[in-house]
């Protein structure tokens, strides 16, 4: 099966010949760690067998934008908000922008998405707010993604949202009426254009100036599902917390360039995906195409993309605990992890092997 650090170490030079200075330092520091990746380069440890076998294990980059790496962290966050997940009924919300304002959300990443993040999440908090909806404040878990199935570029922020909120006076938990409805979508979307326009036009006229006129005259769509208790979305969601958009497993096919060819002409990288609907679905690009396409959706050094508003942010722990007391409900105790990793077996006799110690480089 093809590897995508052996995908990089193929195209990423010339890829970088290509477009030079255009790459952003997060996307360099990206492609440096996952092609170094449980390699000598990093170091490792040293194991040796009684019948003489050694074996070498290498440290992982636990770059978030590794496709190797990440599992453990994943899992970890899953549990953590599994715990929170309240004994009321949760909804799946997906806020998307126009074709037309993508490029300019690519040029300046990190203040888009910080911006895509919080007008969402302000949205929701407003049309929750009117008495003729909810009249209630939510507690919100946002997930900004960048990526389509087949790793083109698409901006989006999915936010889960329990059915019901605080009130106004901190004293009633208010339920949503309906448990397959929580918000109008029409008026969510129209409310979140309206957000990220007026945050342009009072601290960012310059990047308004770019957003191109048609943007904010077309429709805007927002989607909300309902997602019963919320645990099968958080597991969608664990997906894209802390590693890359393609899994190594998806990768079907790659045909390395020729050696003489500098990297410029066939290696091209065949993977799979599943649309909206279930159907598998094939993808064929070539090398460069490949590494460009997963290198777009690194995010920007020391981008949060998890958020928690309302009721759910960090210093809102009153209010949590008030609804907890409202709902009458006891969080689930999580037992700390105490998975161990297997013991390396020889490949000789089968048996564990002892650690020797640490290699900090390459042994020779």
């Amino acid at each position: 099966m093809a590897d995508v650090a052996d995908i990089f170490r193929a195209h990423w030079p010339a890829y970088v010949a290509k477009f030079g200075r255009l790459i952003p330092p997060e996307q360099r520091a990206a492609a440096r760690a996952l092609m170094r990746c449980r390699t000598p380069a990093l170091g490792g440890q040293l194991y040796r067998c009684e019948c003489g076998q050694s074996h070498y294990t290498y440290h992982s980059c636990n770059h978030r934008a590794c496709p190797r790496c990440g599992y453990d962290d994943n899992a970890q966050w899953l549990v953590r908000q599994q715990s929170r997940l309240l004994p009321v009924p949760y909804f799946l919300v997906t806020f998307t922008v126009p074709e037309e304002l993508r490029e300019a959300i690519r040029a300046a990443m990190r203040v888009w998405y910080g911006a895509l993040l919080k007008e969402s999440a302000g949205a929701l908090q407003d049309l929750a707010a009117q008495e003729k909806h909810l009249g209630a404040e939510l507690g919100l878990l946002s997930v900004l993604q960048s990526w389509t199935r087949d790793l083109r570029y698409h901006p989006h922020v999915h936010v889960l949202c329990p059915g019901g909120g605080l009130s106004a006076d901190g004293l009633r938990w208010q339920r949503v009426k309906d448990a397959n409805f929580l918000l109008p979508q029409v008026k969510l979307a129209a409310r979140f254009k309206g957000r990220l326009k007026a945050w342009l036009q009072k601290d960012h006229p310059q990047l308004l100036a770019r957003v191109p006129a048609k943007v904010w005259w077309i429709k805007w769509v927002v989607d909300a599902q309902a997602a019963g208790s919320g645990a099968a979305a958080l597991q969608y969601l664990a997906h894209y917390i802390s590693r890359g958009p393609l899994h190594p497993a998806r990768i079907e096919a790659w045909d390395p360039p020729a050696c003489d060819s500098g990297a410029t002409s066939g290696g091209n990288v065949r993977f799979r995906y599943r649309e909206s609907g279930g159907a598998e679905q094939h993808c064929t690009v070539s090398g460069q195409e490949f590494v460009r396409r997963l290198m777009q959706h690194v995010p920007p050094k020391h981008f949060q993309r998890v958020r928690h508003y309302g009721w759910l942010a960090g210093a809102a722990k009153a209010k949590w605990e008030r609804i907890v007391a409202l709902l009458d409900w006891r969080a689930p105790l999580t037992a700390p992890s105490t998975r161990n990793a297997p013991p390396i077996l020889c490949v000789r006799c089968g048996q564990p092997m002892r650690l020797i110690g640490t290699l900090p480089r390459c042994p020779p």
